[in-house]
This record gives structure tokens, sequence and C-alpha cells, in this order.
């Protein structure tokens, strides 16, 4: 049985939960995937309007929105849950890990065209990231937490950053559930880069910084700046 299977992998993923009846009974993320696999079966067989009902029930309950017209596979786990949302034309693969304030959203308001993204099986997208448009997620990429991501992601890629790249290709295959902090800091480099950069400036100029003279204080404010 599918919300079955989605409930034990949540239970195996997710070192908190103590039982698979824990996440049954406790589980917002859970609630979710059950919510909105009743809206698609209405939805599929025509009954949209009741799909919504029950859409919209859901995201009461869990926090989560999930257009009933969305596709989501198996043994998917939406940790925490609050704050995710995941719109009409997106289709979520297998063993797919979704953290708190993700959003799988789209770039147009077109009617009949595909609009969301396509996440393919064994993706992590950590929280708070924002996956955008009709791109594909490949099997196993990573996406950082707080993420912009536009453009399609390589297989076992880790993708950072606003908007996202790709700062590791061709990863091994994790666990699902995983995202380990060991993707670079890309403030760290850029506050790097400026720094060797004034440092090259300051051996090209021959003038250090603790040479600049300030003006005094006092001497900062002219009372004719304020003149009207």
């Amino acid at each position: 049985m599918s919300l079955l299977s989605d409930a034990r992998a949540i239970a195996a993923k997710d070192p908190a939960a103590h039982s698979t009846a824990v996440v049954i009974l406790a589980y917002p993320g859970f609630h979710a995937l059950v919510a909105h696999r009743l809206a698609h079966f209405l939805h599929r067989h025509g009954r949209v309007t009741l799909a919504r009902v029950v859409s919209n029930i859901g995201r009461r309950v869990s926090g989560v929105d999930i257009h009933p017209a969305a596709v989501i596979g198996q043994r998917v786990f939406i940790d925490h849950a609050t704050g995710v949302v995941i719109g009409e034309t997106c289709t979520v693969g297998n063993d797919v890990t979704i953290y708190q304030g993700v959003t799988l959203g789209g770039t147009s308001i077109e009617r009949g065209v595909k609009r969301h993204p396509d996440i393919e099986d064994g993706v992590v997208i950590g929280a708070g990231a924002k996956v955008l448009g009709p791109i594909t997620v490949h099997e196993g990429a990573r996406i950082g937490a707080n993420s912009v991501v536009i453009a399609d992601v390589p297989a076992g890629a880790v993708v950072v950053g606003v908007p996202g790249r790709a700062v590791r290709e061709g990863a091994h295959r994790h666990d699902a559930a995983e995202l380990r902090e060991d993707s670079p800091d890309l403030v760290a480099a850029a506050l790097s880069d400026v720094f060797h950069r004034l440092q090259h400036l300051e051996s090209v100029t021959g003038i250090p910084r603790h040479s600049i003279d300030h003006r005094p204080e006092e001497q900062w404010v002219d009372d004719t700046d304020f003149s009207i």
C-alpha cells in the first residue's frame, strides 16, 4: 500500500521518528501526502472542485500546499512540512526528501503549458530552497538551503546560491534524507576574493590601508550641507 510505504520510509529516514505509528499519527508531512493522494485521485477522475477542497483541507492541517494535479512519487519525505508549496504541473519522483519552506513553483501564468519543475528520484531539497520553472533536477542531486534554482541540475550535483549553481557535479549517490553541510560557503569565498583583490590593489598603488588620512569627525559635517 502506497501510504504505508510512505510512512515506513519517513520512519526510516527520520531519526526522531520512534515508530511508523508515530509518523501516521503525528507527522504533518505524512498527513500532507495522505491528503494529496486522495485529492490527486479525485482530480484524475474529473472531480476537480472536490479535489481542490480536499487539497485545501490538507493545507490547513499540514501547512503544505500541493496542487491536486501534481504527481508525487513513492516514499517521499516532507520533513517538518510547514511552508512547502508544490505547483500544478510539478512531478516529484521516488525517495525524494523535501525540507520546510521549499517552493517548487512556476515562472509563468500561461495556461495549459508545463510551468513547474520535475524532481527526479533521490533528490534532496534543503530548507527554504526555491526551484522555479519547467526545469529538471536530475536523479540524486542536492539543492542547498535557501538556494534559488532556475536551470536544469545534473544528476548527482550539489547546487547552492542565488541563483543556484552547481559547486559539485556527479557526486556519489547519497541517502535520500541526507543533506550534509559540506558545500562550500559562497559568501566566505566572495569575501575572501574581495580581500585578495584589495591586497593586490594595495601592492600596486603602494598605499596601505592604515595610511589613509581621515578627517576629524567634526569636519565630516558642514553647516552648508543643510542649507535651504
